[in-house]
């Protein structure tokens, strides 16, 4: 549970069921950034890190988002952080999530971002395992699913 005096982390929830991961993920980062913010992604597996290392190079023509790996020296220097485990050598205040990775302790962060795909019943199963946990450390969950127009509306 979440001392008093502590603020709660803000926990969000985005399933993904119209737009993959590969285009929700680069515009997500973008507004982390343009808000100042550092930002680690865990992904759950070393062949996602690296796919999705190359998305955020590649995602758009006129841009990319500035991020680095282990491998690509000194991980305080990065702005966005890639990893697959516990670690957050960036100093970021936002952790995202994907592919049913997970913490055991958010507080750390101001906000976490949860991504899972819709289609997969192993990820939703995830998600509600994530949210039930999240909820009962006292943390602020909220639930984002895509309208058909492919706008985000919270729904939690």
């Amino acid at each position: 549970m979440i001392m008093n005096d502590a603020k709660p982390t803000e926990v969000l929830f985005y399933h993904l069921e119209r737009t993959p991961l590969e285009r929700v993920l680069p515009d997500l980062l973008e507004k982390t950034l343009e808000r100042g913010w550092r930002a680690v992604v865990q992904a759950g597996s070393q062949e996602r890190l690296e796919a999705l290392d190359t998305v955020l190079w590649t995602y758009r023509e006129d841009s990319f988002l500035p991020h680095g790996t282990s491998n690509d020296g000194p991980p305080d220097a990065q702005p966005v952080y890639l990893t697959t485990g516990p670690d957050a050598p960036n100093g970021a205040t936002v952790r995202f999530f994907v592919d049913g990775s997970d913490a055991d302790d958010l507080s750390p962060y101001e906000r976490v971002v949860y991504l899972f795909d819709g289609h997969d019943e192993e990820a939703l199963a995830s998600a509600r395992a994530q949210w039930s946990t999240s909820k009962d450390a006292g943390h602020a969950v909220t639930y984002w699913q895509q309208t058909a127009q492919g706008k985000w509306e919270q729904k939690a």
